[in-house]
């Protein structure tokens, strides 16, 4: 059996007993996040590349190991989220306007058009305009790193973003901001914001995430995961066989295991501050694996079968004091 059932204090325990076997992809995980966070460190400390002597992570771009230090993820939460009225429907607001493009260059162009992006005074025609605006600046308004789905076959605009907007609008107008902070997990604000046009598991799970970065809702990132496309890739790569576990679970299990994989190859890992990786980090790097083994192992293929990095390495100016995370996890009097 590769499953055992126990009964434990009135409570039926289903244990799994096939474990999932790595692949030399496995190893490779670790020694990764390891040195992408190592990288962090040494960025902030100097100014000058190199800072690795590891020649993929020195020629292409990889995110950081864990999701909040991104660039991108960093705007959301300090000049998007913590910045402008606290209140839930605006803070839903902004996070959805911003997120829905996922470009910084879009909301700071929208701002400076349209001046403070508010709920209370938004306007669909004046944000279609503007919009329009700065796609004729930019050439374009979305991020590549999420594929969005144009919602025209609900809404029937002709243009995507005017589709997104109207998403926007409903999810406002259904008084979403208060039935997600009326949820009990994280699970519950994924089903929900599932529930809407164009948002499939993927993007479900990443706008909960970067919801509960704000105070409409207060959950662990222990949780809750979702594995996407990209994590699937890694997975495949990391692991020859799944045994009974889900990616999901399997993503839990690096979680779990995390301190005990970094002692065995002997790689020091500090974590975030001391915080250490939670599932949307694992998940994420499941990702960021999947493109690093395409140089690394390329004779090892993931569910795309995809060969190429696309992205080449461009380092931009850090420092500690640009770096702000969500209050409630008690680091950012730990950033010096």
């Amino acid at each position: 059996m590769s499953e055992k059932i126990i009964n434990h204090k009135s409570r039926t325990i289903l244990i799994k007993t096939t474990k999932p076997k790595p692949s030399k992809v496995y190893d490779t995980y670790w020694k990764f996040a390891a040195e992408r966070q190592a990288i962090f460190y040494r960025r902030l400390e100097s100014p000058n590349a190199p800072w690795t002597s590891d020649l993929i992570l020195n020629e292409f771009k990889f995110t950081n190991a864990y999701r909040a230090s991104d660039r991108v993820s960093q705007y959301l939460i300090k000049e998007v989220i913590y910045k402008g009225n606290q209140s839930s429907n605006e803070l839903l607001f902004r996070i959805l306007l911003f997120k829905i493009f996922n470009k910084i260059e879009t909301w700071e162009l929208l701002e400076k058009i349209l001046g403070p992006l508010t709920w209370e005074n938004y306007d669909f025609e004046l944000y279609n305009r503007a919009l329009q605006e700065v796609k004729i600046i930019n050439g374009t308004i979305y991020s590549g790193a999420y594929i969005m789905a144009s919602g025209k076959s609900f809404f029937g605009y002709s243009f995507k973003h005017e589709n997104h907007l109207k998403l926007i609008e409903k999810m406002i107008n259904d008084n979403l901001a208060e039935k997600l902070n009326a949820q009990k997990t994280m699970m519950q604000v994924f089903n929900i914001l599932k529930e809407y046009p164009t948002i499939g598991d993927f993007l479900a799970y990443q706008y909960a995430i970067d919801i509960n970065y704000s105070t409409i809702t207060d959950f662990t990132e222990m949780e809750f995961v979702k594995a996407g496309p990209g994590a699937k890739d890694g997975i495949r790569k990391c692991f020859s066989d799944y045994g009974n576990y889900t990616e999901e679970d399997i993503i839990k299990k690096m979680v779990e295991n995390q301190h005990d994989e970094f002692d065995r190859l002997e790689l020091d890992f500090n974590g975030l501050w001391g915080r250490p990786l939670q599932l949307i980090d694992c998940q994420n790097i499941f990702c960021e694996v999947d493109k690093y083994a395409r140089v690394a192992h390329p004779e090892i293929s993931g569910l795309s079968n995809r060969r190429r990095i696309k992205q080449k390495f461009r380092p931009a100016k850090l420092k500690n004091e640009d770096y702000f995370f969500p209050p409630n996890w008690n680091i950012n009097q730990l950033i010096k």
